[in-house]
């Protein structure tokens, strides 16, 4: 066994037994003050061991992806990997979802009383409903929104009216919508990574980022699309800046800025663009005009909510109140600091505790003298801006459980430290493992 696979191994073990404290010390806490709002800390979940449709085809999807995956990731035109990767993706969303079957798996999850779909009818006349928005994000305020409504810019709720106006209603299409549109982060981080680092790295990443344990979450919920547009709109900007290209540009302001509208939490994505705009400063230095198409996209979409009368700062303002009204200021900071890690590590898989310790000593390393050996650390330096934006999610304090599901648009960026790896059919399938078992062993919610 080589020294960098034995610090490997040390990682996994000191990840495990910090999964393990949060699960015994949670689980302490919940049955004697049942301050923690959550049935199997520190997942928003409960235990109920079950089989179901999605169950055969979530498996045969596994085996299949661990034995042929690495494979045809390195030997696939580029062109035919993306589409494949998305593809993939869908489908080990989609069997994990069917676990639970189509209807609590699918159909329900986004008409609970907590999602989106309960509040269609409110935005009959939209303009009207976003000039009244913020009258009704404090619990004590009348008609208040349900939960997730009042936790997000109105470019949430407004993505399901569109699609019910345009006759894809209930809550399987939502939950179609959001597994469909989730997986295309994928592609979008293969892309942007392979603007930024190189081709091979991101042809490691394929398998991890189709098979990774955060698909239990991603299908259904209206954080995979979130985790989508924001993947995007930094795969545009790594576009822009490595092709320098004015339209690539705007569309990744665009699209920055329908992000931070969709969830208050996603302003963090600055961090990785800010990774990406430093990755990429020379065509910046060669082409500064790239930052007005890119600025000029970013405020399309706060000036029209901003003009059809809704007020981000004031309706983040409110949620602050409201979060503490309800379980957010009862939840236990002291526990959830360190628990809220002990989530990502089930999100992203063991394999991604290596990579991260692997990522870390990347970029540390000085094996930046030729051309050929920048790609690791180029990749390190932007998974690190992505831990980065989740560990100030965390001290914040606006994170107190369910990141399993909120911190999926942050997540992602993480599992492409998997790259890094020797051996990846090996960690394939503890990630594989994990997921399966998670999705078996518990029933996820939120």
């Amino acid at each position: 066994m080589t020294r960098s696979l034995r610090r490997d191994l040390y990682a996994v073990g000191a990840a495990a037994l910090l999964v393990t404290a949060a699960v015994l010390v949670g689980r302490h806490i919940q049955d004697t003050s049942r301050t923690l709002f959550v049935d199997w800390p520190p997942l928003l979940a409960s235990w109920g061991p079950h089989l179901g449709p999605g169950t055969p085809a979530a498996v045969l999807l596994a085996l299949t992806t661990v034995a042929y995956g690495p494979t045809l990731a390195a030997r696939l035109p580029w062109r035919t990997l993306l589409p494949l990767t998305w593809g993939a993706a869908t489908a080990w969303i989609f069997s994990l979802a069917l676990i639970d079957g189509w209807d609590r798996g699918i159909a329900r999850r986004l008409t609970t009383r907590y999602e989106y779909l309960q509040v269609i009818d409110r935005f009959d006349d939209i303009p009207a409903a976003l000039r009244d928005f913020t009258h009704h994000i404090l619990l004590d305020s009348p008609d208040n929104w349900p939960a997730h409504i009042a936790g997000h810019p109105p470019a949430a709720t407004l993505t399901f009216v569109l699609l019910d106006r345009i006759g894809l209603r209930g809550g399987g299409w939502a939950g179609m919508w959001c597994i469909t549109v989730g997986a295309t982060a994928c592609v979008a981080v293969l892309v942007t990574i392979r603007a930024l680092a190189d081709e091979t790295l991101a042809r490691r990443a394929a398998p991890f980022l189709v098979l990774a344990p955060a698909a239990v979450w991603m299908g259904t919920s209206a954080d995979a699309y979130f985790a989508a547009v924001a993947a995007w709109a930094v795969a545009l900007l790594a576009l822009a800046v490595t092709r320098r290209s004015l339209w690539w540009s705007g569309a990744s302001g665009l699209l920055f800025g329908l992000t931070c509208y969709l969830s208050y939490g996603l302003t963090l994505v600055a961090l990785i663009a800010a990774a990406v705009l430093l990755l990429g400063r020379h065509g910046i230095r060669e082409h500064p005009a790239l930052l007005v198409p890119l600025l000029a996209g970013f405020v399309v979409v706060p000036a029209t909510f901003t003009l059809a009368g809704f007020d981000w700062w004031e309706a983040y303002r409110l949620l602050v109140t409201r979060y503490h009204q309800g379980a957010g200021g009862i939840r236990p900071y002291d526990y959830w600091v360190w628990a809220n890690l002990a989530c990502t590590v089930l999100i992203t898989g063991l394999a991604t505790v290596a990579g991260l310790r692997r990522t870390s000593a990347a970029l540390l390393s000085r094996r930046a003298d030729t051309p050929d050996r920048t790609a690791e650390p180029r990749l390190a330096l932007l998974v690190s801006a992505a831990l980065l934006a989740l560990l100030v999610a965390d001290l914040s304090g606006m994170s107190k459980a369910e990141t399993e599901r909120i911190w999926l648009p942050f997540a992602l960026w993480l599992l492409p430290s998997c790259a890094l790896l020797p051996h990846p059919r090996a960690w394939l399938i503890g990630q594989v493992v994990l997921a399966l078992l998670l999705n078996h062993l518990l029933l996820t919610g939120w």
